[in-house]
Formats: C-alpha cells, structure tokens, sequence
C-alpha cells in the first residue's frame, strides 16, 4: 500500500515538485530567522564571554544588559576583596564616549578600562602589539577588522586607522599601540580597552565611575555563599558570567522588539508550510479520490487509506525539510561570511523539522477526513 501511496504522489511530477518546493521554503525561512534570532542573541553576551575570567560580576542591581552605565562606589572593590573566599577582585570601568579621529570625524566608543596592574577583563587575544602596551602613556587598543570599517577617516585619505595614529577620546590624545580580536557584537559602537586609571582620566568628572568588580574566587569556595556574602557586604548584586549574559540577551530582544519581528517571521513560516501543504496534499486526494474509491471497494480498511495519506504526508515532509535546512544552512554561511548574525545550534534543525512535522500532519489530516467520508461506489459514477 505504501508503494502505491508514492506512485499516486509522484505520479504528477509537477505538483509534486510544487509540494516539496512549498515545504523547502518554509523550512527555509523558519531554519533562517530561527537562527539569525539567535545568533543577534548570542551577539549581545560577546564582551561578556570575552572577559569570561572572572566567576562573579559585582554590580549595581538596576543594570539590565552588559553596555549599562550604572557606576558604583569605589569602596565596593575593597569591600569585595576583604570578603574571605575572593581570590582577586579588580575593578572596571565601561562608558559611551565621543571620540574624535585624526582628520576631524567623529565617532561614539565603548571605552573599557581594566585593572593597571594586572590588565585583568583585557580583550582575548591580541592581533598587534601586547596588552602590557597599554602602559604607556596615553594608550589604547582597538579591534583589528574595525580599523578599516568603524575608524575609517574619510577627509583624510579615505584610510582606516593604523597603530601609532593618534585619535582623541572626550578631547583627550589616545595613542593606538595594539589590535585585539574578538567575537562580534551585537552592539555598533567600536569597544576601545584603555587602563583603568587612564579611562578614568578620558572618562567625564562624576562622583562614582567603577562600573563593575570582576571576581576570582579561590579553588573550593562555594559560589552561592560567596556571592551571598557579597552582596550583603555591599548591598549590589553579583551575578554569574552566564546569568549576566542571560539578562542581557532578555533585555535587548524585549526592548528592541527583535523577538516578536523574527517570531512573527517564523510563525509566517509555519503558516506558508501549513496552507502550501493543505492545499497541494488535498489536491493530490481530489485527483486520486478514484483510485482510493476503488481500494475502499476492494476491501481496504479506513486505516490503510489513512496510512497511505500520512505517508505522503511524511515524505513530503522529509524531503522538502531536508531541502530547506541545507539550503538555510547554505544562506546562512554567506550572510554569516558578510557580517549578519546566523547562529544554528543543534536545537534550530529539530524545532524546524517539528514545526514541518506538524505542518504536513494538519495538511494531512484534511485529506484523510475526505478519504474517510469517501464512498466505494464513487468508482462507479461516471
């Protein structure tokens, strides 16, 4: 029965290629927008990830993602490392500053300033010169594919800033002595690592200025009790790296509206997969309802036409997700190779082959109920 169930699906080849098109483009478009989703969320916990030394970040309760300038008391890194448990405890400084290049153009800058002695919370890895280069005087380091992209100066020779080129940050000289690599962000302005005392100095006159304490906790120590002395001490918050990456990706996809526009987006998909699948599946029924009448009439059960249907229904399903996730798979190297977040974990192919799973179930079950009602003496009409 199953073999006559394909003969009657392939028997129209130009249907049946719309049929698996049909489903091809919703898994596509599903697999894509499920995927970009989540690539702009992983974007958003990058700087976090890049400074994923620390077990515990110290900071003030209200802040709602990584980039939020919310200054707490100098006296809490003091507090922090009084605390027993702590290995080490430095402090950093984060701002939106004006930035101004060489020729005149000017530039907003996430200016971070790590710890002068130990250069702890640095970027991951340096592509030019070394993270102790930032203690000479008047240096920063800036991300080495921006160089050509963000700091580009288009009155000066439409060139890109080089090491050694001199910009200014809140009116003040910054010396660029170094690139670093990073993952991409899902925030624009340019990240620019300086010292702490030096981003202080860059940094406008404000009673508090110390974002965050970066926490190293000593090997054995419990991370709840620790965290919950912490927080008594200094009355902030500390969160975990990956609990602060999470409370960034939740702020920036509710705020933005990012989760309901790509949401809606793969829900289309599901609905184009659903109504393409409805319609071609139940044509294929209307134009066979003959040869069902005449295996009704042969002594075939309700339950081996609904067999046969469900089957046509599966391999549809199969083939067009098959064809869907590699072209989305495909898509998604070159959009991801242009700078566009696309992220597909393992969870992104199974949630799309469900959601076409499900798409071709409710096409199928309309034709099953027209097989059902259908009577054996239908072969005998004329």
């Amino acid at each position: 029965m199953i073999r006559t169930a394909m003969k009657m699906l392939m028997g129209d080849r130009l249907k049946y290629t719309g049929l698996l098109l049909g489903i091809a483009f919703a898994a596509l478009l599903i697999v894509q927008q499920a995927s970009i989703l989540v690539g702009l969320a992983h974007q958003t916990g990058s700087f976090i990830r890049d400074t994923g030394v620390a077990d515990l970040w110290v900071m003030d309760d209200q802040v709602r993602f990584s980039q939020d300038s919310l200054p707490i008391s100098d006296n809490t890194l003091l507090r922090v490392r009084g605390i027993s448990g702590v290995d080490w405890a430095v402090p950093m400084y984060q701002g939106f500053l004006k930035s101004r290049l060489p020729d005149g153009t000017r530039k907003v800058v996430i200016l971070v300033g790590i710890d002068d002695a130990t250069l702890i919370g640095g970027p991951p890895g340096m592509v030019t010169g070394s993270l102790k280069d930032l203690r000479i005087d008047k240096a920063v380091i800036v991300k080495d594919d921006e160089l050509e992209t963000k700091f580009k100066m288009k009155r000066g020779g439409d060139r890109g800033l080089r090491v050694g080129d001199v910009m200014s940050i809140n009116d003040q000289d910054a010396v660029i002595v170094g690139t670093y690599s990073a993952e991409k962000s899902f925030f624009w302005e340019p990240v620019v690592y300086t010292t702490y005392t030096r981003g202080l100095q860059y940094a406008p006159r404000e009673r508090k200025l110390m974002n965050y304490v970066m926490v190293k906790l000593k090997p054995g120590t419990d991370l709840e009790e620790a965290r919950a002395q912490i927080e008594k001490a200094t009355g902030l918050r500390a969160r975990t790296g990956d609990e602060f990456e999470q409370i960034t990706a939740d702020y920036i996809l509710n705020e933005t509206g990012i989760l309901v526009n790509f949401g809606l987006a793969v829900f289309l998909g599901f609905v184009v997969g659903t109504l393409v699948a409805g319609q071609m599946l139940y044509n294929f029924t209307l134009d066979n309802l003959r040869y069902y009448g005449t295996l009704k009439a042969m002594g075939a059960g309700n339950m081996k036409l609904v067999g046969m249907v469900l089957a046509q229904a599966m391999v549809v399903a199969v083939l067009g997700y098959g064809l869907g996730l590699g072209a989305g798979s495909y898509l998604g190297k070159l959009v991801g190779d242009a700078g566009l977040a696309f992220r597909m974990p393992w969870q992104v192919p199974v949630f799309a082959g469900l959601a076409i799973v499900v798409c071709c179930l409710i096409a199928a079950l309309i034709s099953i109920r027209r097989v059902i009602q259908l009577e054996p003496a239908v072969v005998f009409r004329s």
